[in-house]
Formats: C-alpha cells, structure tokens, sequence
C-alpha cells in the first residue's frame, strides 16, 4: 500500500512543482490549498492531520514576496509564517507524524557574512532588514524542528534551506514577485511594446544564487525518500551566482531583446551577497541540473502562456 504524503502550500510555487515530479508517483498525495486549510488556525491544522493520517509531510507552505512586498508587510511575513510554521510543526507532533521535510529560507542568514554561507552561521548576526520578518518566522520553525527531534529522538523532522527559486508558477505580480519572475516580465514587455529600456533597482552590482524550482522539488522529494541521510538542516543551490546585471543580460538574450539597463539607485536592493555553502548537498549526492539559461527559457514560455489566458 503506498504511503500518505501531505504537502502544505498546494498552491504555490514549490509544491506546484512537486505535484508534477514523476518521484511523487509512489505516494498518495493531499495539498490543500490556504482556501481548503488555513494553516494558521492551530485547530483547523490539528483536526486536518488527524483526520487524514499523513506518514509524512512537506511543509512549503508560506507569504512570500520580494523585497518591497516584505518592506511593505512586515507584519503579515512575521505573524502568518509563524503561525503556520509553529501550527504544522506542533500538529505533526500531536499526531506523532514520524516524518517532516521542513522548506525555509536563505534569508535566514545573517546580512553581514555574505558568501560561503553555512548552516552553522543562521543567528550568527543580524539579519537583512528588509525581510526580517520573514527571516525570523522561517528561523522559528527551523527551531522547532530541532526542538522536537530533541525531546522526541524517533522523529526525523529535516530543514532543507534553499537558495532563491525560480520558474513554472512563479509570482509575476509587481508586488509579489522576486528578482527573476520581475526581470523576465519587464523585459518581455519591453520585447512586445518596443522599449528600449528597463529599470533595474539599485546599480545592479548585488549577486544572487538561483534555482529552478523543479530541481527543488527533485531535491525535496529525494529527501522524504530517505531523510536519515541528510542532515538536521542543509542547505540546497547551485553553488555559484550571478549580478543583477548579468541575470537582466542572460534573460534578455534568451527573450530576444536588445535594449538598454537604466539604474535606480533610489530603490532598495537588499543584501550585497547571499550565496550558499552546499557542502552538504553535495555530500549527500544531489545536483540540480537546469542551467540557468534554460531555466529562464522554461519560465519565459510559462509567462507568455499565462499572458494568454
């Protein structure tokens, strides 16, 4: 008989992309969408999981946003991701739920240390104002991950802390959307309008590390296959990045557009670096494999098909 798998967040990004990874074929799925299951209502979230008994869960569920939906909403990314993240964690628990892959963020890292970034250096510092409320709802839950395993040593609750993502159902929304979905929209508008420019925030010269979402979810559902061979909490990305600049010309080239990078040095950029040690990811044996050439060609075809609807 297969065994019951729950993924929170059906909606998103991350579990939508799961959802329609072959590995997921030998589980019986459920991922309500937040209309289904309001994750922060702790009753809600107990009374779901004990009804559906799920032998594991991946919790992708989350609010997230670039940087000005963060700066904006301070209190929604504090007071919802904690909810959700503190609810999950207790409900698997109570339902003494063995297994839990635990999906958090590198903007959990302090804003400071900016390349190498170990598992070992989260609250090593003060984090990036900009997200900092998202940061501390996803360093929450990490903790009581940790916390449970401690008090509870049969529990194998896992960490996975990817670098940023990008690719199928992406938010493309001005006020939502991160680095990659907001330049692959301006830049196909400035291809279907004829504009010779596009606004970029701040000089261009911060680095990012990217990461298709569908290797992501290979990553994730790898993990749940067998937890006990990573560790508490690891880091998942590619292991280099790229600047602002160079994502804008890499999408361009793959767009077909040739116009001009107009800087906006009165917007907020965020951190200056943010690349990810995956020291332990490679120890463990996993690689994502989309570049990120045809990762941007992937999620371009993606935008245009939505565009069409």
């Amino acid at each position: 008989m297969r065994k019951k798998l729950l993924i929170t967040g059906g909606a998103g990004m991350v579990a939508q992309n799961m959802l329609r990874h072959p590995l997921l074929a030998k589980w019986v799925v459920q991922s309500p969408s937040s209309s289904e299951l309001d994750l922060r209502d702790p009753g809600a979230v107990r009374r779901y999981f004990f009804h559906h008994k799920p032998d594991a869960v991946i919790h992708a569920a989350g609010v997230v946003g670039g940087i000005q939906a963060n700066i904006q909403n301070p209190l929604r990314f504090l007071a919802d991701n904690t909810l959700m993240g503190v609810n999950v964690v207790a409900a698997c628990v109570d339902c003494r739920i063995e297994l839990l892959i635990n999906i958090a963020s590198s903007c959990m890292y302090p804003r400071a240390i900016g390349s190498g970034l170990t598992e070992n250096d989260i609250l090593s510092g003060p984090l990036e104002s900009t997200n900092e409320g998202y940061a501390l709802a996803k360093i929450v839950t990490m903790r009581m991950c940790e916390y449970a395993v401690r008090e509870k040593q049969n529990l194998i609750y896992r960490t996975l802390v990817p670098c940023n993502l990008y690719g199928k159902w992406d938010k493309f929304d001005d006020s939502k959307s991160h680095l990659l979905a907001a330049i692959i929209k301006k830049i196909s508008h400035a291809k279907a309008t004829n504009s010779r420019s596009v606004e970029v925030w701040g000089d261009g010269m911060a680095r990012r590390e990217f990461m298709y979402a569908s290797d992501f979810a290979e990553a994730i559902l790898m993990a749940v296959e067998d937890p006990l061979k990573i560790p508490e909490v690891m880091n998942v990305g590619v292991g280099h990045d790229y600047t602002v600049n160079e994502y804008y010309n890499i999408a361009a080239n793959v767009i077909g557009w040739s116009g001009d990078i107009v800087h906006n040095m009165s917007k907020p950029v965020g951190m200056a670096r943010k690349l990810l040690d995956v020291s332990r990811q490679i120890q463990w044996g996993w690689y994502p494999k989309t570049s990120i050439e045809d990762g941007i060609r992937e999620t371009y075809s993606y935008y245009k098909e939505l565009k069409a609807k």
